[in-house]
């Protein structure tokens, strides 16, 4: 392959092209939806890992009904397996089929997942609290939940090409003080790109002498995950069990030749099955992942994913979208209704409500009618074999684009 002709596939795999976008859009309708049925789940006395699985055979079955009369193979399902963390556990709570884990009327339940097509990501992340539908959530959960909300509509508005990743850090602290709440520490935003989860450009939640990561600008053409999450409580997280991590990633530059035969089968299963998305454990032979994945993990061969909590009695919320750097400006293509708030705090900053009064559209002069046209003939070639709609997830973000300013009052359907 000649230089012109990498360089031209290169290219090829950013948003200029309209394929791109329409997978990534793809990759979006079907976790959008496949988080609404997770949240419709999401009711007393319903165990967790049936929600997880709920959500991970959602997106298998969707997947399965687009590209199907593609002549090229287009690998799409699961990117990140479905985690469902209650209360003050934080984050990627994905337990095994004989858990008994059940949820309990006012838990307040964090909703993480995500889905590829032909290796372009889209993840969300969501919370709700079990409570009676049309009942604003009021209190110090109202509070959290609204951190994180705003913080999330400041950060789609200074994720854009000129800004830089240490504008949305400063900015998410800004946020948490005005709610009285704590930007929880180790939560990293990534750049994405096809079968890169975790892109090397790096947004941190919490700056510090100890976590540095390089400043950069954003780019028109970039693609990122939005993970934040607030809490009431001092925001470290801490593993309480090493034993509930179920959720790891192939550490693709790491190789060993292991010893032991339980190690090799589940590695051998594991680099068939997830070569590069992360995984759960029970879509491994749970029995025999018991013994392999020490020697695995001992020698750096996976990345895991710990389960982390705050302390017992902290509230936690966590949001997360995927946002793409469009010429016509930053698309949220992954959301949910958030339920009605009542936060006990008004925001008063001056530079966030400054933030926050921006719009998320860049103006350009002309041609973009003839380029969403284009995109829009590509889109229905491609993915002709799917019938699903992507108006559910484009008014879901309209609607958190349309809260208030000063950060008070979301109003959307009530989950």
């Amino acid at each position: 392959m000649s230089d012109a002709e990498g360089e031209e596939e290169k290219k090829e795999l950013d948003l200029s092209n309209p394929d791109v976008v329409t997978k990534y859009k793809l990759a979006a309708e079907i976790v959008n939806k496949a988080l609404a049925s997770v949240v419709s789940e999401c009711k007393p006395g319903v165990r967790v890992v049936d929600l997880c699985e709920k959500g991970d055979k959602f997106i298998t079955d969707q997947c399965a009904t687009v590209f199907t009369k593609s002549k090229k193979k287009v690998e799409k399902g699961v990117a990140f397996p479905t985690c469902v963390s209650v209360n003050n556990c934080v984050c990627h709570f994905s337990p095994p089929a004989t858990d008994q884990t059940v949820l309990s009327a006012n838990d307040i339940v964090k909703i993480d997942l995500g889905c590829h097509i032909d290796g372009f990501i889209a993840v969300v992340a969501h919370t709700v609290v079990l409570q009676e539908p049309g009942t604003p959530v009021a209190g110090k959960a109202a509070d959290v939940m609204q951190a994180a909300q705003t913080a999330s509509e400041v950060a789609i508005r200074l994720v854009r090409p000129g800004k830089k990743n240490y504008d949305v850090t400063d900015a998410l602290q800004k946020v948490a003080a005005a709610y009285n709440c704590k930007v929880v520490e180790g939560v990293l935003s990534h750049q994405m790109k096809q079968f890169v989860i975790d892109g090397n450009k790096v947004i941190l939640s919490v700056g510090n002498s100890e976590t540095r990561v390089e400043d950069f600008e954003f780019e028109e053409n970039e693609v990122y995950s939005i993970d934040i999450v607030m809490s009431s409580g001092d925001g470290k997280p801490k593993m309480l069990d090493e034993k509930q991590t179920s959720v790891y990633k192939r550490a693709v530059d790491r190789n060993y030749s292991l010893k032991l035969k339980a190690s090799r089968f589940i590695f051998s299963e594991i680099n068939q099955k997830f070569p590069i998305m992360p995984f759960t454990t029970r879509s491994l032979d749970e029995k025999r992942a018991k013994l392999g994945l020490v020697e695995c993990l001992n020698h750096e061969l996976l990345q895991p994913y710990p389960v982390l909590h705050e302390k017992t009695g902290d509230i936690v919320a966590h949001f997360k979208f995927t946002v793409l750097l469009m010429p016509s400006g930053s698309d949220r293509i992954t959301s949910h209704p958030v339920q009605v708030l009542q936060p006990t705090c008004t925001l008063e900053d001056p530079d966030v409500k400054a933030i926050l009064a921006l719009g998320t559209k860049t103006k350009k002069k002309g041609g973009g009618a003839k380029k969403k046209k284009a995109a829009a003939k590509s889109a229905s070639a491609d993915a002709g074999a799917s019938a699903m709609s992507t108006e559910g997830s484009n008014d879901n973000a309209e609607t958190e684009e349309k809260s208030t300013a000063d950060g008070t009052g979301v109003s959307a359907a009530s989950t």
